[in-house]
């Protein structure tokens, strides 16, 4: 997937690490190093096949030239002083890069693609120390309304500017009425109409189905995420240590602030995991030494066994019946420690607080 007909994703919208561009453009250089001579063909999992030596080497050098261009200019252009919103409007691409249709911004685009790369180097923080400690949005926005003279005067203005298909404001102006008071009728609607306006203009796959899902629950609320990552296969491949870790992030860290409680694992075949949780943190220690606190409780037990009750597939009690499992301490402190973990919610709101 390094090189596909589209110009890639730098940063996934959905939201993951930056990539890096400059090592994925000396890749492609590799490859067409190690490969292009003998080249007929090319092709990656998503798309088409490039057929021909000459064509491939094109292909190959074109996506090379596109992500080293972006990263490129991007350095230079943050050594000039510039942040990344004002780098993403104005970055070119080269017209012989911008003619060939397996650049074009279909899945990545350059505007996100180039913040990206400021954020990978950058970080959130553009220097402007205005920027360094603003209010949460609802808090902005309630600000915003009020100085902006109230909600329908906002919404008058910005009747003018969608009159004039300047949509990209209204959607940024008329989010503060939306944000300031989210039973506003009037501001979801004119909202939501500005957002498809900018789906329906967008090159960019990922774009539109932003804007248009963003219109969706302003015109009909939340509809939640219908698909779960978390299947039985997904699960079942962590580590232990990544098992760990996913228990980790769902602890409600104000609610554990006075929690003090620590279980020890005894696997078979494996050896010991003692996890704690304290100071609203839950850490977990492999083996014997100084960061092991004494546990209350020991269980000892086969690993499968062990996914199954952290990930809710199996009742431990039913386990120690079965002679599966062996209990010294009180049990209680674990139904205690498992207390203090939250549900995720992948039903929040997007484009509402």
């Amino acid at each position: 997937e390094n090189a596909t007909h589209n110009l890639h994703n730098i940063l996934t919208l959905r939201g993951a690490e930056v990539r890096d561009p400059h090592v994925w453009s000396r890749y492609l250089t590799q490859a067409i190093t190690l490969f292009g001579a003998q080249a007929d063909l090319a092709f990656a999992s998503h798309h088409w096949p490039v057929w021909g030596r000459e064509r491939v080497i094109t292909f190959l050098s074109q996506q090379r030239d596109l992500y080293a261009y972006l990263h490129d200019q991007t350095l230079r252009m943050i050594n000039q002083g510039l942040t990344g919103p004002e780098i993403a409007e104005q970055m070119q691409l080269p017209p012989t890069l911008e003619r060939a249709w397996h650049t074009h911004g279909y899945y990545g685009s350059v505007s996100h693609n180039t913040k990206a790369i400021y954020q990978r180097y950058m970080g959130w923080f553009d220097g402007n120390p205005a920027h360094l400690w603003q209010h949460p949005p609802a808090e902005a926005a309630n600000r915003y309304v009020d100085f902006m003279g109230g909600a329908d005067q906002v919404l008058r203005r910005a009747r003018e500017s969608f009159a004039a298909g300047d949509y990209r404001w209204v959607a940024e102006v008329v989010n503060h009425v939306v944000f300031a008071d989210p039973s506003n009728t009037e501001a979801r609607a004119l909202q939501a109409a500005a957002l498809e306006q900018l789906g329906y203009g967008s090159e960019n796959g990922p774009w539109r189905n932003f804007y248009l899902m963003g219109a969706l629950e302003l015109r009909d609320g939340a509809i939640g995420t219908p698909a779960s990552t978390a299947s039985p296969d997904v699960i079942a491949a962590l580590t232990i240590d990544q098992l760990f870790d996913s228990l980790a992030i769902r602890v409600d860290g104000p609610g554990s602030w006075d929690a003090d409680l620590t279980v020890r694992w005894n696997l078979r075949g494996t050896g010991p995991i003692t996890i704690r949780l304290h100071n609203g943190v839950l850490t977990h220690v492999a083996g014997e030494g100084p960061a092991v606190n004494p546990p209350a409780v020991t269980i000892t037990l086969d690993e499968a066994d062990l996914r199954a009750v952290l990930l809710g597939a199996a009742d431990l009690d039913e386990i120690v019946a079965e002679r599966h499992a062996e209990i010294s301490g009180d049990l209680n402190v674990l139904g205690e420690l498992m207390g203090h973990l939250t549900a995720p919610d992948p039903d929040f709101a997007i484009v509402t607080p």
